[in-house]
């Protein structure tokens, strides 16, 4: 097969098998694991870049803000996105390091790259944000945020409340040209982690960071097609997509067009926080540049190309 230019999204979930004992040992075992089989890609002589979740990471770290509060500064949102890209792309460039070695390519260069990702303030998310970060509170707990901190608190589906930040659109990537010119080196490159340090530019052209989250799905889909990527992969916890998931008619999807990907969108087979985003964010690659969209798992990330694994999206 040609050598191909693979953008790669793998999920913050992924890198916690088991969220009853989380652990730096553990989450770095889990990177190790999806590594192993990125390794293979790069062995066969595709350019491979990877974003990555960092939702359960981004909740850790704001955790820990919590407990030390009487003590230390609060963290702003967008420092915690720029902290776990660091965290997690130490984790990544070691396990692909290591990998990259296990199987004779010793000399492989990685490098994370702490990344910004443009959005707009008039995007409609700032005025009604929906998307739950944290710890789940107490009423009392939520009204008091809401009082002291300025925070946006809701009831989160029986558990208790949760705040709630904006999730506005990406428009561009900060720093793409960096990361074309590490790609031009054969670096293999980190990116776009958790979506992106979410900032605005004003009309001095100055950047400035916002209180918010971007989804990873859309941002790794918008940093594919500013690469022109060939091929634009989301890693997720099942093997291929699903009609009916978790019924018995349930059925796999193998290859399909963006017209079908959109009537089975539009028909409601994909739920709103978990395959609905990956699916919009792979027909949106497709459509915008005419190359293929795969999902699958990371166990299946050589498989889908070489072994027909993971469904497949076309023009």
């Amino acid at each position: 097969m040609q050598s191909k230019l693979i953008v790669i999204a793998i999920g913050g979930n992924s890198l916690i098998e088991d969220p009853k004992h989380v652990s730096i040992e553990s989450q770095y075992e889990a990177a190790r694991k999806t590594a192993a089989h990125i390794a293979r890609l790069i062995k066969a002589g595709h350019r491979v870049v990877i974003a990555h979740g960092n939702g359960p990471q981004v909740g850790f770290v704001l955790l820990r803000a919590e407990y030390s509060r009487p003590i230390l500064h609060s963290v702003p949102l967008d420092t915690c996105v720029a902290d776990t890209q660091g965290a997690i792309g130490y984790q990544l460039q070691m396990a692909l390091k290591n990998e990259l070695a296990k199987i004779g390519i010793a000399d492989a260069n990685v490098a994370t790259v702490v990344t910004q990702v443009e959005v707009s303030d008039d995007d409609p998310s700032f005025s009604k944000p929906t998307k739950p970060i944290g710890s789940f509170m107490s009423a009392e707990e939520a009204e008091r945020r809401t009082v002291d901190d300025g925070w946006i608190c809701t009831e989160d589906a029986g558990r208790g409340y949760r705040r709630v930040v904006a999730s506005p659109r990406p428009k561009a990537i900060v720093e793409i040209e960096t990361v074309k010119a590490l790609l031009a080196h054969r670096v293999v490159v980190i990116a776009a982690g958790g979506g992106g340090i979410p900032v605005v530019r004003g009309a001095d052209g100055m950047l400035s960071g916002r209180e918010a989250v971007i989804d990873k799905d859309l941002a790794a889909a918008l940093m594919a097609k500013a690469l022109d990527a060939d091929l634009f992969v989301i890693s997720t916890a099942v093997e291929k997509v699903y009609l009916n998931w978790g019924k018995p008619d349930q059925r796999a999807l193998e290859t399909i067009t963006v017209a079908e990907a959109e009537a089975y969108i539009n028909e409601g087979h994909f739920a709103p926080g978990s395959m609905l985003p990956k699916v919009e964010a792979i027909v949106d690659f497709v459509r915008s540049t005419g190359n293929m969209g795969l999902i699958t798992d990371p166990a299946n990330l050589y498989g889908a190309l070489y072994e027909g694994k993971g469904t497949t999206v076309v023009n």
